[in-house]
């Protein structure tokens, strides 16, 4: 069962147990000490359009219940002194909720773009380290009556599918308060100090020395006996983590440094999309990305450049049903895209046959393999390596299935809903959310790359109405 299909018993049921692990995983260590803000950084922002203002009392009260409900949003950080181990989770004993939950109005009036650049704004300052990692900001002035909630978290608090199921579970299914929700203790973990950690961390790693020197046998003589299968996974992660020798960067991501922040938004009805994905035999997803890559196509030949073939990202879920709700279970792969083609049905089969192979990559989860030794290195020393190793990409992409029914925030309708993701390396980071049948696409465009950017969202807007015209022409409406 999907997160969009809970009921509110079944949400509150599982978000109970969500995000419990009183440690990092290693993949969430590694976001964690290898961030450099902003151009490097590990958080993003969740923006909830509202229909009307929620009352403030009721809105803060129903932050002051969720956070007692899932503990790890009352804890913090505590690292060991030495990066033996991961970061531990520890209840934050000076958690102050009218920190973590303020309100704030735009200058009139009041519109999408003065609150897509508020939320820039917010992106752009780093969460405070000291406390949990999250914050949240209602505004309350919207045009039209309507209210917006920004938060800001990190990386290594959720990924983006844990999030829409943690979204889904704390908001209301309908404008009146839920009866009969569970209270929480907020009974999370209670870390002990650095010098604790590592000590322990010490003893367990001396205890388990043993079994990982045998594994470390057992794949080198692995590797011995079975050569070809050794160097069939070499080459599928020559294809996983590296730009493809027949991928050219835009000329323009030379000047990337992922320091100027752009916001913009995209959204079409959900069915038109999928619509326009059979049209040329594709999915969804793959329409989606044909229509980012046909508005940056158009972006550049309006400034005279010609693309070919681009290196772009794409963020891959691992998680299994059976998983423990929260945290991050994600891998990503580099792949060729086709920017150069103006025909939108030739991208989306295209991209349609390259995802499909990278899915059957053994190598595909190589980033988590890699994440548990590098999270363990010094973090200075893993941010100078993150920035040499992890290629430059043109985009990356990533797609989430949300809610299929209507939410509720303190009685406010939820309207939309949009992530914004940061600039790791990347010219453009693109999320798409689907809200009870929207496809709410969310921007982050370098700002030095994409110079122009009304004449980039207006390149986006083309982009993905070329793709949705392919759907049109194929199943027109009766």
């Amino acid at each position: 069962m999907t997160s969009a299909a809970m009921t509110n018993e079944e949400g509150w049921a599982r978000v109970e147990r969500w995000g419990r692990e009183p440690r990092m995983n290693d993949l969430e260590a590694l976001m964690w000490r290898s961030e450099e803000h902003p151009s490097h950084a590990s958080s993003g922002i969740i923006l909830e359009i509202l229909e009307t203002v929620p009352d403030w009392e009721r809105f803060r009260a129903a932050h002051a219940w969720g956070s007692g409900l899932v503990p790890r949003l009352r804890e913090r950080v505590v690292e060991p002194l030495l990066p033996i181990g991961t970061p531990a989770w520890s209840l934050d004993p000076e958690f102050d909720l009218d920190y973590h939950v303020q309100r704030a109005r735009l200058p009139e009036p009041a519109g999408m773009d003065e609150l897509l650049e508020l939320a820039r704004s917010i992106g752009q300052t780093p969460l405070d380290r000291s406390r949990p990692l999250w914050a949240g900001t209602l505004i309350d002035n919207l045009e039209g009556g309507r209210a917006a909630y920004i938060l800001h978290s990190h990386h290594s608090l959720l990924d983006g599918q844990g999030m829409i199921e943690l979204f889904n579970s704390l908001h209301s299914t309908g404008p009146e308060p839920s009866a009969d929700k569970p209270t929480g203790t907020a009974d999370g973990s209670q870390a002990a100090g650095p010098l604790a950690l590592t000590i322990n961390d010490l003893a367990h790693g001396l205890r388990s020395a043993p079994r990982g020197a045998a594994r470390l046998l057992g794949t080198a003589r692995n590797a011995v006996t079975g050569p070809g299968k050794t160097l069939g996974f070499i080459g599928s992660l020559r294809r996983v983590v590296s730009i493809p020798p027949d991928a050219a960067p835009s000329p323009l991501l030379e000047r990337q440094t992922g320091r100027l922040w752009r916001y913009g938004v995209l959204e079409c009805e959900l069915a038109e999309l999928k619509a326009a994905g059979r049209a040329a035999g594709g999915s969804v997803n793959d329409a989606y990305v044909a229509a980012l890559l046909g508005g940056i196509r158009r972006y550049h030949e309006a400034i005279g450049l010609e693309l070919g073939d681009i290196p772009i990202g794409m963020p891959v879920s691992i998680r299994r049903p059976d998983d423990p709700p929260g945290g991050n279970r994600f891998t990503g792969a580099f792949f060729a895209a086709p920017a150069g083609s103006a025909d939108p049905a030739e991208r989306i089969a295209t991209i349609r046959g390259t995802v499909l192979s990278i899915r059957e990559e053994p190598a595909l989860d190589v980033m988590g393999s890699a994440a548990t030794v590098l999270c363990h290195l010094p973090s200075p020393l893993l941010r100078n390596l993150m920035r040499a190793a992890v290629p430059r990409a043109d985009l990356s992409a990533s797609n989430m299935p949300g809610m299929s029914a209507p939410t509720y925030a303190a009685g406010a309708k939820v309207e939309r809903m949009f992530v914004f993701a940061p600039l790791p390396g990347v010219a453009m980071m693109t999320s798409m959310v689907s809200y009870v049948g929207t496809c709410c696409i969310g921007i982050n465009a370098d700002g030095q790359v994409y110079e122009d950017t009304e004449l980039l969202w207006k390149c986006m807007r083309e982009g993905l109405h070329e793709v949705l015209e392919l759907g049109r022409v194929a199943e027109p409406q009766s």
